[in-house]
């Protein structure tokens, strides 16, 4: 609802469709809070305060149009971005009551050179991917980046690594103090069960400000690989879906009841007290939840957008499957719709895994939404194809 209160706010200032905006979000644990999720409720006054500010850059932007050229390209990452889900010794993954999952096999998180921690649950997306958009004099107007590691942690508030990124970034390829301003960007990409700790080696040293500056290291050495062109096929598709939502039984609820009555302020202090609240929150949710998913193309470039938390396989598979290349995933995108475990991972169980407002969605809507995905990928690769590209 708050994305679709900041689209039409928007639309109503620029005209362009609200079905052809894509707005993400990034990922820190150190900011306000606009949904309610496990331990944390909505700052009610913050949700108020951040559409109006959104619509207003969009407006902002607008006003900015000029005649420009675009070009892309893709980097890589490998140091900052790892699988953060082990399977376990027999018996010895973490485990709570109220999540609708029994004999866990996965952790998040097992820590450094665990002995009980077998292997990563599956692979991380080291790319980053590099859209540039400049004045038809070569002048820079804007850089949309894709990294696909959670957040690297801070203690202030704080947008992570990603506002580390967009500050060096403009800095590297000598876009500061412009008329008008340089605008950079750095989306979510499929970061569901990925983070920047190698947990099958020692600790490492790092922060939001290594991180932030790694990724832009390997952007701007493919920064300066891209070819521009003044014409480019744009094309932009939406589709909605509806899945079903992962309820509690009666009997999950009754035994919920009692600990989620006991709650000090009804405010959670450890996990078992986090999904009781949880469970008793989900019983009352409806049966189905819509989501909307989206793809773009940009000449060969495909863009994708889901509301969830993408595990690095999937976003893996569409970018194998995508007739566009190459294509990036963006997720937590026009919405919220938690995590997206495959059906093999949520055999395994874990955190990621767990019933909640933030892993609320069937346990087949992985391949449901990547089906989907594909299919508004062909859609757009096929739109326009016969047009060349004019460099």
């Amino acid at each position: 609802p708050l994305m679709d209160q900041i689209k039409q706010a928007a639309h109503e200032k620029t005209g362009i469709p609200v079905d052809r905006m894509l707005i993400s979000a990034t990922h820190t644990h150190t900011a306000p809070c606009v949904y309610g999720v496990l331990g944390t409720d909505c700052d009610d006054a913050y949700a108020a305060y951040l559409p109006g500010k959104i619509a207003e850059g969009i407006e902002q932007a607008h006003k900015n149009l000029m005649p420009a050229r675009i070009g892309w390209a893709m980097g890589k990452d490998p140091t900052n971005v790892f699988c953060r889900r082990f399977l376990m010794k027999p018996g010895t993954a973490r485990t709570t009551p109220f999540t609708g999952k029994q004999n866990d096999q996965a952790q998040m998180n097992p820590g450094y050179l665990n002995p009980n921690a077998i292997r990563p649950t599956g692979p991380a997306d080291p790319d980053v991917a590099v859209v540039s958009i400049q004045t038809r004099d070569g002048k820079p107007l804007a850089l949309v980046s894709n990294y696909s590691t959670h957040y690297a942690g801070s203690k202030p508030i704080s947008a992570d690594y990603f506002a580390v990124f967009c500050a060096e970034i403009e800095k590297r390829i000598g876009a500061e103090n412009l008329d008008p301003p340089f605008m950079a960007m750095l989306s979510n990409g499929t970061s569901g069960d990925a983070n920047c700790c190698n947990f099958t080696k020692p600790r490492r040293e790092f922060d939001r400000f290594t991180v932030g500056r790694d990724v832009a290291n390997a952007a701007l050495k493919a920064y300066k690989t891209i070819r521009y062109y003044d014409w480019v096929p744009l094309v932009m598709e939406e589709a909605r879906l509806t899945l079903k939502v992962r309820k509690p039984t009666a009997e999950e609820v009754a035994e919920a009841k009692p600990v989620f009555e006991s709650l000090p302020d009804g405010k959670p202090r450890n996990w078992p007290e986090i999904y009781a609240r949880e469970t008793i929150i989900m019983d009352q949710w409806p049966e189905t939840r819509e989501i909307k998913l989206q793809a773009i193309r940009i000449g060969e470039m495909g863009i994708t957008a889901m509301p969830n938390e993408v595990y690095g396989s999937t976003g893996l598979r569409i970018k194998a499957g995508s007739p566009l290349k190459p294509t990036f995933n963006t997720s937590l995108a026009n919405g919220y719709a938690g995590y997206l475990p495959p059906p093999d991972q949520h055999k395994l169980g874990g955190y990621t895994t767990w019933r909640a407002r933030s892993s609320c969605l069937e346990e087949e809507a992985e391949p449901k939404i990547v089906a989907q995905i594909l299919e508004l990928l062909n859609k757009v690769a096929q739109q326009r194809k016969d047009e060349p590209l004019a460099p």
